[in-house]
């Protein structure tokens, strides 16, 4: 998480813009965060006492969860701005859908959701706003690639982990909102084919196509920086 975004997030002195927004219920005071420890406290209990009106659990939350949050918008956006907007929005709207959480999954498997599909409408809004490119045409149009394997390359083993994160997030950047976003999508928030059709508004052999598009061309920008620090 860059220093930009850390610069937006709440803290002990200052409170941010996320949490000022969130609408307390009207409900009997509670403890604040200056008068109840949350450190040692499970999400699932934080998860509870946000549901019954404490602000100060949630809070909590926030700020255990908040750098995650961001990640997946900026992996999205690939814009700072865009991505605290996003991540906060994200927050409020967890706040106020918060007593709809039933705890089938994690507490931030669900903002992560929440914050994906906020991702994904801005896309799409962005999308409308320019011309559809001529390799996006190809690909609603096609229909031989559909039927190509999947292209499994590891060009990067033996190579640290936070310089591979680096050329992965750089390598991400250099896709399209198409095969960036069905990429991540698919390999690292595991959703199917049809989940990711239907988030996306595309056939799910779009989503074929352009998962295999991406892969290749993930595999070749990772090939090609490879080759670049062996040399």
């Amino acid at each position: 998480m860059s220093a930009r975004s850390q610069d937006c997030w709440p803290n002990s002195q200052h409170q941010g813009p996320t949490l000022t927004l969130l609408n307390k219920p009207q409900s009997p005071p509670v403890q604040t965060m200056a008068e109840i420890d949350y450190s040692s406290t499970p999400d699932e209990a934080l998860v509870k006492a946000s549901q019954k009106g404490d602000m100060g659990a949630f809070e909590e939350l926030v700020a255990r969860h908040r750098d995650k949050i961001y990640a997946r918008a900026f992996s999205m956006m690939r814009n700072e701005d865009e991505a605290v907007d996003l991540s906060q929005e994200a927050w409020v709207k967890g706040w106020q859908r918060l007593k709809q959480f039933q705890g089938e999954s994690s507490f931030v498997t669900w903002m992560t959701r929440i914050v994906i599909n906020l991702c994904l409408d801005q896309l799409r809004k962005q999308k409308r706003q320019r011309a559809e490119s001529i390799e996006h045409l190809e690909e609603e149009l096609g229909g031989v690639e559909r039927q190509m394997p999947t292209v499994t390359v590891n060009p990067t083993a033996g190579l640290e982990r936070s310089e591979l994160r680096k050329r992965i997030d750089e390598a991400l950047a250099k896709l399209s909102y198409e095969h960036r976003t069905v990429l991540i999508l698919h390999e690292f928030e595991d959703l199917e084919y049809k989940e990711i059709a239907k988030r996306m508004e595309c056939s799910i052999g779009t989503v074929m196509s352009r998962l295999f598009y991406a892969r290749r061309k993930m595999a070749n920008l990772m090939m090609s920086w490879k080759r670049e620090h062996q040399s």
